[in-house]
């Protein structure tokens, strides 16, 4: 997860749930979003 950039980070957050990928891996993601203190908000498309 370093070598992702705080977008792309935050993109495929957003992509993994559209897509409704695994849950551990979209929690996963989220644990890195909060270890980077980077706050999204959640909405449905």
């Amino acid at each position: 997860m370093k070598y992702l950039s705080d977008q792309m980070l935050i993109e495929v957050y957003h992509r993994a749930v559209d897509l409704q990928l695994d849950a551990a891996f979209i929690e996963l993601l989220r644990e890195e979003l909060q270890h980077r203190n980077i706050r999204i908000t959640q909405f449905s498309a």
